[in-house]
């Protein structure tokens, strides 16, 4: 395997593109998925293509940006704690696994008091 040849990350180019061109910012941002999967492992390509889907997918669905992020958020936040997630499987590799029924620690904490902040004149 060769190794993987990295470009620097140029934020200000990527939103000059986008703001002057959308067209090419997404055929840009096609290519450097598609050659960053290529570079993976073959057997992990399906399921990195398979997921690449699913953001693009999501993307699609959503009405504007901000809703777009919102639900990639909740997606990565889905595979590190929801059912079969992340936590679950160390959990299991671990004999800790939250969906086996185990009792959680509840979670407490002391409640401080703030006193209205007053307007200076």
């Amino acid at each position: 395997m060769n190794a993987p040849h990295m470009e620097p990350w140029d934020f200000d180019a990527w939103m000059a593109l986008s703001r002057s061109d959308p067209t090419a910012f997404e055929e840009r941002r096609r290519c450097v998925i598609e050659e960053t999967i290529a570079r993976a492992p073959q057997h992990m390509q399906p399921r990195l293509r398979a997921l690449q889907w699913r953001i693009d997918m999501e993307r699609a669905r959503a009405s504007n940006p901000l809703s777009a992020c919102i639900r990639l958020y909740n997606m990565m936040w889905k595979s590190l704690n929801g059912e079969n997630g992340l936590m679950s499987a160390i959990g299991r590799l671990t004999g800790s696994d939250p969906s086996a029924g185990e009792e959680r620690i509840p979670h407490s904490a002391r409640i401080l008091p703030f006193e209205p902040h007053k307007r200076l004149s």
